[in-house]
């Protein structure tokens, strides 16, 4: 709670930051590109303004988010980050459109710009600002686990170059008598759309549900297989819930000499310190038995594991168990997507089933889904 409590704070203090230096940044351009007859500078101004809304658009997100679990939402309010996220991403995206609406419109029928000294020093402290702005936003981002302010910080450095392109174009109309300035708002209406789709895509991904962060996954399975009796860690799910909101599962392989109570202290043990290390909740610990009592077992599961492997869509074999009075072998394969599952488990079934005809050979199809 302490560290959501933490996280809601680094973000909503972060926006109010982008808000101020945003709203500045927007006043100061907008009248010098109103003073300047400079649609360039106009259009970097209105720029500015779509970040403000965006900031406070990621705070009313990040409030809404920490909102407590209910009834109707057991599971919180997390993802109501992403939907905001969204937003901005929508608000970014209309920027850019209508820049290059009027962009194109400048182009068609031109006015010669008029900067000044104190344009070009204003223009120039702009990129400075916006430098220092994007790195600390992203920076804090980064440290909040938040895709919002992460989003907003890497914009405002893709702005600062657009705000240097702007200041170039200005000094070069000062030197030469040559307006380019309406070409290079062109230029800054395509960085800002090309932004507002990245940011769209990489939202849809977190709706959607994508792949767990692999140093994260790792975590969790080198925290589960330090446990002693544990022999291997498979099948892990993270479930995300909002931003650093992970609830997971998991099977472990254990001998099948333990009882029913020592595996309930070891899983109760498991998803604790799991939880205290990484913060994910381990809602299921389940079990695969481990044949410990016969060779045999072991030079069936050493032969099958042989021919299973040699294929390279078969990514793992787990959870592997003979039961010689029932004569049943099982175990679960993790199959890459180049497979389909079907497929790959009529291959197997007729490699394995001549070598063991004696057994009935019982294969679950795993995905891959973490790393």
């Amino acid at each position: 709670m302490d560290k959501n409590l933490d996280r809601e704070k680094i973000i909503i203090r972060t926006s109010i930051t982008g808000i101020v230096v945003n709203v500045l940044l927007a006043a100061f351009k907008a009248f010098v590109g109103i003073a300047a007859n400079s649609i360039s500078v106009v259009l970097d101004a209105v720029n500015n303004l779509s970040d403000a809304l965006s900031s406070v658009i990621t705070i009313i997100g990040a409030r809404l988010a920490a909102k407590k679990p209910d009834k109707d939402h057991p599971l919180g309010h997390g993802r109501t980050e992403y939907l905001s996220a969204m937003i901005v991403s929508a608000i970014v995206l209309y920027a850019g459109v209508t820049s290059a609406v009027e962009s194109v419109k400048k182009i068609i029928n031109p006015v010669k710009p008029n900067y000044t000294a104190i344009s070009l020093v204003i223009i120039a402290t702009a990129v400075v600002a916006k430098v220092l702005l994007g790195r600390y936003v992203r920076n804090q981002g980064k440290k909040a686990d938040s895709g919002a302010l992460i989003a907003s910080g890497t914009d405002a450095l893709s702005d600062a170059i657009l705000s240097l392109a702007v200041f170039l174009s200005a000094v070069f109309y000062m030197v030469t008598g040559i307006a380019l300035e309406a070409y290079v708002a062109v230029v800054i209406s395509v960085f800002i759309i090309k932004a507002g789709l990245e940011m769209i895509q990489d939202t849809i991904k977190d709706i959607l549900g994508r792949r767990a962060d692999e140093s994260l996954s790792k975590q969790v399975k080198d925290i589960v297989e330090q446990e002693p009796e544990v022999m291997g860690a498979y099948d892990l799910f993270l479930h995300n819930y909002g931003p650093a909101k992970f609830y997971g599962s998991v099977h472990v392989e254990l001998p099948d000499t333990m009882t029913v109570e020592e595996v309930d202290v070891l899983t109760r043990r498991i998803q604790n310190k799991v939880y205290h290390e990484t913060g994910v909740i381990m809602t299921a610990v389940g079990v695969y038995s481990f044949n410990t009592k016969s060779d045999t077992v072991a030079d069936i599961r050493n032969r099958i594991q042989s021919t299973v492997m040699k294929h390279d869509w078969a990514i793992q074999m787990h959870g592997f168990h003979v039961d010689e009075e029932a004569k049943t072998i099982r175990f679960d394969v993790v199959m890459d997507f180049d497979i389909k599952h079907r497929d790959g488990l009529s291959i197997l079934h007729e490699e394995l089933d001549p070598m063991f005809p004696e057994y009935k050979i019982l294969i679950t199809p795993d995905i891959d889904v973490t790393d």
